[in-house]
C-alpha cells in the first residue's frame, strides 16, 4: 500500500470514528477552550493531552483556574479525533459541531472572547490552534466559577461542579450547585473526570 493510499484509508477511518463518536454523551453541550502548538492530528498517532502540558499551566493561571481541571477536561474531551481537517468536514454536516482540542461550541466562544485578548481570534482558528483552544477553555470555566451560587447543596466539589458547567452548561450547572442530582449523562462526564485526575496530575508534574 502507498504512502498517499494509507494516508486517505486512515483519514477515512478517523472520520468513521468521528462521525460515531459525535453522538455519544458528550454530544451536545454547550461546552468550550505561551506558544502556539503544530495542529493536533489523529492520523500521527501522538493525540494525548500531555502534550499540552506548558500550554495548560500557563493559561490556567492567566484565567485563575485549575491546571488539574483543564487538563483533565482535555482528557475527557479526547474520546474524538482532533484533526482539523475532519472537524471541519464534520461541521459542514453537522453545523452546531464543536471545534478544538477542548470541545468548543459556537455560542460558547464567542460568548467567552468578548472583552478578552484573543477577542479578534475567530472560532474556526480553534482545530488548527490548541493554544487558543486551551485559553478559551480556561476562561469559558473562569466564567462559569462567577456563576456559582454562594450557598450550596450536595456534596460535588467546585471543581466537579464546573466539570459539569463544562459538559452540561451554566444553567444545569447551577441546579446541580442546588443538589439536584446529575443525570445518566452528566455522571457518566463525571466518572470520565474522576478517571482523568491521575492523568492529568502525572501530565503536569515538573519536568
Amino acid at each position: 500500500m502507498t504512502v498517499l493510499r494509507r494516508r486517505r484509508v486512515s483519514a477515512a477511518c478517523l472520520l468513521a470514528v468521528l462521525l460515531a463518536g459525535c453522538g455519544g454523551p458528550n454530544d451536545p453541550r454547550p461546552s468550550v477552550t505561551g506558544a502556539t502548538t503544530a495542529p493536533v492530528t489523529a492520523v500521527d498517532g501522538d493525540y494525548d493531552p500531555a502534550r499540552f502540558a506548558t500550554q495548560v499551566k500557563a493559561r490556567a493561571a492567566e484565567a485563575a483556574v485549575s491546571p488539574r481541571l483543564v487538563m483533565a477536561i482535555l482528557y475527557n474531551e479526547s474520546y474524538k479525533p482532533h484533526d482539523p481537517e475532519l472537524e471541519r468536514q464534520w461541521q459542514e454536516l453537522k453545523p452546531n459541531a464543536s471545534f478544538g482540542v477542548a470541545n468548543m461550541h459556537k455560542a460558547a466562544y464567542e460568548q467567552t472572547r468578548r472583552g478578552r485578548a484573543f477577542a479578534d481570534r475567530a472560532w474556526r482558528e480553534l482545530p488548527d490552534d490548541s493554544d487558543l483552544a486551551i485559553r478559551a477553555e480556561a476562561w469559558y470555566l473562569h466564567d462559569l466559577a462567577a456563576q456559582l451560587p454562594g450557598k450550596r447543596a450536595g456534596t460535588l466539589t467546585t471543581e466537579e461542579l464546573l466539570a459539569l458547567g463544562y459538559n452540561t452548561g451554566p444553567g444545569n450547572m447551577k441546579a446541580f450547585a442546588r443538589g439536584t442530582k446529575p443525570g445518566i449523562q452528566a455522571q457518566s462526564y463525571l466518572d470520565t473526570l474522576h478517571a482523568n485526575w491521575g492523568k492529568a496530575e502525572e501530565a503536569l508534574k515538573p519536568g
